[in-house]
């Protein structure tokens, strides 16, 4: 295996490669989304989750075995991967429920909170200092999550993308604590592990007691007769995650976290585009002035968390900087030379 030197390649070639890869990434995210959307009709959110998840870890697991070294897939801080896990199975699970409810703007829309959560509890749980600047931008942002749920006409189901959104924050603030001593690529796996092993259960716990009516069909636990006809589209969901991840990870890989972040954004115009296309959505006036806000408050805390973090001569990516619906995605180091993966 060669190692290579990120400085033995052009950064301005090193920046459009990190761009394309950040850009791909999106697209396969939202198709990750879109196949869900199509899918809950018919199959459970713990099915999907579920299959999502075996897909990921047969794919992850021969990486991770081929690269060895520092990319172990057994960890003594399991315990954190665990709570990270946990958190992620019943926010997700959630997050998908809302669909049939929702439009796939609005729904991931409010989950783009995350990152406002994230450095609010960065702030409250970590004493991490924020200045006046980051305080007003959480505030314009926090504004904007409001507006998106439209409190004039406002339905509970709205709350549902929300608790997603504290849910990955609040693993995100974990993933700190584990810092560098895993490696992504097995913060990944343990995580997603762990999502598979419990999301069944947790499935049953809910089907079993919590009273559902019809329109929650898509919480109960069954396998529809449908399943063989739409494996090629299980198949794919996983798949598109999975490469998705990997894409967004090799664009913080070889390019600036600073120039990478804002495009993690592009997500919520392309979802719009697509649900257009595909489901002729059009997200309502409030969605719209509630993405604008949390796209500007959640770029400006990011980058200028980012710039700070420059300051201390540390390249890290941050949490909030690197998050998208619906998958597990940890802060890549940087280093002077890394293997090529």
């Amino acid at each position: 295996m060669t190692t290579t030197s990120p400085h033995t390649v052009a950064p301005q070639s090193r920046a459009v490669h990190g761009i394309l890869c950040a850009e791909a990434g999106m697209a396969l995210f939202v198709i990750q989304d879109v196949l869900v959307k199509t899918l809950v009709d018919v199959h459970p959110v713990w099915n999907l989750i579920f299959v999502r998840t075996i897909v990921t870890i047969a794919l992850l697991m021969p990486i991770m075995l081929y690269l060895g070294g520092p990319h172990r897939l057994l960890t003594p801080f399991w315990p954190l991967h665990l709570a990270r896990a946990a958190l992620l199975a019943v926010g997700f699970a959630l997050f998908y429920a809302a669909f049939p409810f929702m439009g796939l703007a609005e729904v991931t829309t409010i989950f783009f909170s995350a990152p406002l959560m994230t450095a609010l509890l960065a702030a409250l749980v970590l004493r991490e200092t924020i200045g006046i600047h980051r305080i007003i931008a959480l505030i314009v942002g926090f504004i904007g999550v409001i507006i998106a749920m439209n409190p004039a006409q406002f339905e509970w189901i709205a709350v549902l993308p929300l608790i997603c959104a504290l849910t990955y924050a609040i693993s995100q603030i974990i993933a700190r604590q584990i810092g560098e001593r895993d490696t992504t690529l097995t913060t990944g796996f343990q995580t997603i592990t762990f999502m598979g092993l419990m999301i069944l259960p947790l499935g049953w716990l809910v089907s079993s007691f919590v009273p559902l009516g019809p329109e929650f069909h898509h919480l109960r636990m069954d396998v529809p007769p449908e399943t063989a006809q739409d494996w090629p589209k299980l198949l794919l969901l996983g798949g598109a995650g999975m490469v998705g991840w990997m894409l967004l990870s090799r664009a913080y890989q070889v390019a600036n976290a600073s120039l990478i972040a804002p495009f993690d954004y592009t997500y919520l115009p392309i979802a719009v585009l697509i649900a257009w296309l595909l489901f002729d959505e059009v997200p309502p006036l409030e969605t719209g002035i509630g993405m604008t806000l949390i796209i500007g408050s959640g770029l400006y805390v990011g980058l200028r968390e980012l710039r700070a973090a420059r300051r201390n001569d540390d390249d890290t990516v941050i949490a909030e900087a690197a998050f998208t619906p619906g998958l597990v995605l940890e802060p890549l180091e940087e280093a002077p030379e890394r293997e090529a993966r």
